[in-house]
């Protein structure tokens, strides 16, 4: 595996100053100083360094993909629903399916008024295009314009294939871990029937 990072170096003749990069905000120590979450009685120092390490990588990965969701937004012109629309539509594309109204308000969570409203403004933007359904006289079928898709594949999407770069150079096992632990953990942070998660705004 790699090698894990280092702790943020002492400053100041050894007191230690979290907030010296940005990911170090993610150390247990300083999200969770009195143990008021997590129990960590029953874990050795060196565990504890090296979880929060670990959870340290973590949020500077979740930080790096928010910085360039925000510049793609800036560059395509667009919000996030509207992104999330066209990467679904790509998606579409490559695999031969055909993409209708009914499919992106399913895959967005949104009303179809909503959907409507999001496909007429994509419209009028010049990045989808509507046309009578292969197969169905009753739907649409809804499809990315070439110079929208192109523009999208070479900046964003290009960025994020990256992601494919670094996990070729696990070996075979090093990704197994991986892939069991990002399950885990998103098992472990899905939002169930929490009452504060699904109370809705008065």
């Amino acid at each position: 595996m790699p090698e894990v990072p280092s702790d943020p170096e002492p400053l100041d003749g050894g007191a230690q100053h979290p907030f010296s990069s940005g990911s170090a905000i993610y150390d247990v120590d300083v999200s969770d100083p009195d143990g008021e979450l997590i129990d960590r009685g029953s874990l050795a120092a060196s565990d504890i360094r090296q979880i929060s390490a670990l959870m340290r990588a973590m949020g500077g990965m979740r930080d790096a993909e928010q910085k360039l969701s925000e510049a793609s937004l800036r560059y395509m012109k667009l919000n996030q629903t509207d992104m999330r629309a066209l990467h679904f539509l790509i998606a579409c594309e490559n695999s031969g399916a055909v993409a209708t109204p009914g499919a992106i308000t399913a895959h967005l969570g949104i009303s179809t008024a909503s959907t409507t409203k999001l496909l007429d403004r994509l419209e009028r933007g010049g990045h989808i295009t509507r046309s009578p359904h292969p197969s169905d006289r009753r739907a649409l079928a809804i499809a990315i314009t070439p110079t929208t898709r192109r523009s999208a594949i070479e900046t964003v999407g290009r960025q994020h294939a990256r992601r494919f770069t670094a996990a070729a150079r696990l070996s075979p096992a090093e990704r197994d871990i991986v892939i069991r632990f990002l399950a885990d953990v998103t098992t472990e942070i899905a939002i169930g029937d929490e009452p504060w998660a699904n109370s809705e705004d008065e």
